[in-house]
């Protein structure tokens, strides 16, 4: 399959969620400042005094800067999948490229994370009974640039459960290309819809909505919605 054969999208905007681990939070540094230039001078007078800051953004040359949506709410939840990378990959990516996933509703989303948590999971031999919270997050996008896969098959091999060969030569592809994310049908919650986004710049913004629960118990054995108590 080749990217260009995938309908260009009218660039819409469009909102999705997303979970994320509660243990990473907000990177202050993307939230302090409202432009590349502002964040360079921060960015040089954190880096002598604190050193644990590098750590924090992760690895920046991965992302050019003009690239970073600097004085959206909820920058460094735009930025970061895409300075802390996974090397063993993504659906569409083989690990060298962040990418931003994001799902129609926050129960595709936790679909999703329940998924890839359990494969993840399973493989640490004797866990039993943790508890893992995430944060769930609302993201408004504007879909310019992206390219739609919703319309094909769901037996083509982009969507196989666990072979991401064919998903990661598209994902590279459509990198290469400059596309700016892809649309397509989740293959965790049926009918459900998912995006890619391969760049942060397609976000306006990122806010936060609810955390979640996965307990796991050789399994996950349940997932709930926490209510937060203000004080």
């Amino acid at each position: 399959m080749r990217i260009d054969s995938l309908p260009l999208l009218a660039g819409d905007s469009a909102q999705g969620y997303r979970l994320v681990n509660s243990k990473f939070p907000p990177i202050a540094l993307f939230e302090d400042v409202a432009n590349a230039e502002d964040f360079e001078v921060l960015y040089q007078v954190q880096a002598i005094t604190n050193p644990r800051i590098l750590n924090e953004l992760g690895r920046l040359e991965l992302i050019p800067r003009a690239e970073i949506p600097f004085g959206i709410t909820g920058c460094s939840y735009a930025t970061a999948p895409f300075t802390h990378v996974n090397p063993e990959g993504s659906r569409f990516s083989d690990g060298r490229f962040g990418v931003l996933y994001v799902a129609d509703d926050i129960d595709t989303a936790v679909a999703e994370v329940s998924h890839h948590q359990t494969r993840y999971w399973s493989k640490v031999p004797g866990l039993r009974f943790e508890r893992f919270v995430f944060r769930g997050l609302s993201c408004k996008f504007t879909e310019a640039g992206m390219r739609d896969a919703c319309g094909v098959a769901m037996n083509d091999p982009i969507y196989s459960s666990d072979d991401y060969s064919a998903a990661h030569s598209l994902g590279l592809e459509a990198k290469r290309a400059g596309c700016t994310g892809l649309r397509y049908n989740s293959v965790r919650a049926q009918g459900q819809t998912c995006w890619a986004l391969l760049t942060p710049k397609s976000v306006t913004s990122i806010i936060q909505a609810a955390h979640y629960e996965m307990v796991w118990n050789g399994a996950i054995t349940s997932i709930n919605k926490l209510q937060m108590i203000s004080s």
